[in-house]
């Protein structure tokens, strides 16, 4: 007699097939569009306002108990919100390249996998891939965003100030918030999918302790190209 697996079991034997590299960029790509949402709310944030719209800070101009501003007019309702919409978006594009997935017990070990995995029956399970993919990507980029916002409120109480147009620098209130807090809104809110599955904790604790890397290389990336005013 054939034992029937549960979905969390079929997601431990898949991740077993791979090394825990390719494990961690398995978790990379399936969060992509949230790792990106810093990107996308930077380019809402800065052409958004030549148009005549915005900016709009999120805190409204107001200062916290230690005189300071609670976020700063580097953290706007456009880029939350473009930022976001923008995630959204993106996963969109990637699951109408990919097709439709397959069942969690018949997906292929690999890192580019299918980013809708297992995903029906989820509270975001629309019948609809499209529909789903965009709520997904946009609940990616909002953790994404949420969680910067929350670095720089600490900045702030630590005296870490933006100048300008020019953030401070603190590499890793500018990381890790971001990427721990997608995660953390993967694996509580997002269902039974893979991409909310329990075995990738030790892919995604890998990603967090890279990200201040990666996330120092698009941000190079972004002041190449006239998207970011310093490379950090």
């Amino acid at each position: 007699m054939t034992s029937i697996l549960s979905s969390s079991e079929q997601a431990e034997s898949l991740i077993s097939e791979l090394t825990i590299i390719s494990a961690a960029l398995m978790v990379l790509w399936l969060y992509l569009p949230g790792f990106l949402a810093n990107t996308f709310a930077m380019m809402w944030g800065k052409w958004l306002p030549k148009t005549g719209y915005g900016p709009w800070p999120i805190d409204g101009g107001r200062n916290w108990k230690d005189g300071n501003r609670i976020l700063g007019d580097g953290k706007t309702w456009n880029g939350l919100i473009g930022g976001s919409i923008t995630s959204g978006i993106m996963m969109v594009l990637i699951v109408l390249q990919m097709g439709e997935p397959t069942a969690l017990s018949e997906t292929k070990a690999t890192i580019f996998i299918h980013p809708l995995t297992g995903y029906e029956g989820s509270w975001w399970d629309t019948g609809s891939q499209i529909s789903s993919a965009f709520i997904l990507g946009t609940i990616l980029g909002f953790s994404c965003l949420l969680g910067d916002s929350a670095g720089s409120f600490v900045k702030r109480r630590r005296g870490l100030k933006r100048e300008g147009d020019v953030s401070s620098k603190a590499p890793l209130l500018d990381t890790l918030p971001f990427a721990i807090m997608v995660f953390a809104f993967g694996i509580l809110f997002l269902g039974d999918a893979l991409i909310s599955d329990t075995n990738l904790l030790l892919p995604m604790l890998i990603i967090v302790i890279i990200t201040p890397i990666l996330h120092r290389t698009f941000n190079v990336i972004g002041y190449k190209i006239g998207w970011k005013d310093v490379p950090y």
